[in-house]
């Protein structure tokens, strides 16, 4: 039988090393390595005789090292607390998965930890933490789990403006109007579908694959712009769901909740067929382009938009409006 080969470790998989290492998940729970690496090659933990033993010292406290005899909260992923922590309690801090560059995260720990008695951190991702508590709290304690109330993280000041719509809607023409009512006001990314595609995408195409790498790579840029407290606008074409609720989800992880703001340029494609200014639907309708959304290729519509904008109805003036409300609310 072959031994199993290296394997590289990004973020989500090292949460789940740290909790191997430590004794909160099995063995089985990683994927079948001789040893693990760090993103730059260098390894970080081996399998000896069956069990996963760490290259370099592990940062988390193991349950076995610790004892905790008062009541242990659980922070919940995307909340903080509304009232004091019960006196005496220890907060087990689910930081597993948080990468350096998260600024979000010690502000949602500072306000978790004010009040406790001690903190331990858990290689437990945030997001898992809620169905994980009680097993958490009887692994590192008493099992003495205490509930406390608790209101959401507000979203940070950086925010991503999604425009979609049809080739020919106007979704450009009002990111660069908001753009320019915005500017000097504060930072500003324009990820136009066109400049994306010099730059950012450069040698990709237009097949569904290759369309979707690109709203990718926009809504991954997107979420760095808002992490560190940017405003990014995005007016890519942006076709399929799945994609733009990957984007969604990408920056409010990056953002918080409310983050993200989706506009919908509604225009119908009767309307962008006349302004084709670039006559890409008259190509498509000859044959003499293929995969052409709205043509031969679908646009779903997005059932989740924020805002939804017709620019054959709505003047430029108007339209700015609606989304700097919106922006503003």
């Amino acid at each position: 039988m072959p031994e199993p080969h290296p394997v590289t470790v990004d973020t989500a998989l090292t949460a789940v090393l740290d909790q191997v290492l430590v004794g909160l998940l099995p063995v089985d729970a990683l994927p079948a390595a001789s040893v693990f690496l760090d993103e730059e090659g260098t390894p970080i933990a081996r399998l000896e005789a069956g069990t996963i033993v760490a290259v370099k010292p592990v940062r988390w406290q193991r349950p076995s090292d610790i004892r905790i005899d008062g009541p242990v909260v659980v922070p919940v992923s995307g909340q903080v607390p509304s009232t004091a922590l019960p006196s005496g309690s220890t907060v087990l801090l689910p930081a597993g998965g948080i990468r350096p560059d998260d600024g979000r995260w010690p502000i949602w720990a500072q306000a978790w930890s004010n009040g406790a008695a001690a903190v331990v951190e858990v290689p437990v991702p945030p997001a898992e933490a809620e169905s994980r508590a009680a097993a958490l709290a009887a692994t590192y304690g008493n099992g003495q789990l205490v509930d406390v109330q608790t209101v959401a993280h507000p979203a940070g000041v950086g925010r991503t403006v999604f425009f979609t719509g049809l080739s020919g809607s106007g979704k450009s023409t009002v990111a660069r109007a908001v753009v320019e009512r915005l500017a000097g006001t504060r930072s500003i990314t324009l990820l136009d579908g066109d400049v994306v595609r010099t730059h950012l995408s450069k040698g990709l195409g237009f097949s569904a694959e290759d369309r979707d790498i690109n709203i990718r790579r926009i809504g991954w840029v997107a979420a760095e712009v808002t992490k560190h407290g940017g405003l990014a606008v995005c007016a890519p074409i942006a076709p399929y769901d799945a994609t733009r609720k990957w984007v969604r989800e990408t920056v409010e992880a990056a953002g918080g909740p409310g983050a993200f703001l989706l506009i919908w340029i509604s225009t119908p494609i009767e309307v962008c067929e006349q302004r084709d200014v670039k006559g890409l639907y008259a190509k498509a309708r000859r044959g003499e382009i293929t995969g052409f959304t709205g043509i031969d290729d679908p646009y779903e519509a997005p059932a989740d938009a924020d805002l939804m904008i017709d620019t054959s109805q709505v003047s430029l003036d108007d339209a700015v409006a609606r989304v700097l409300s919106l922006l503003n609310a």
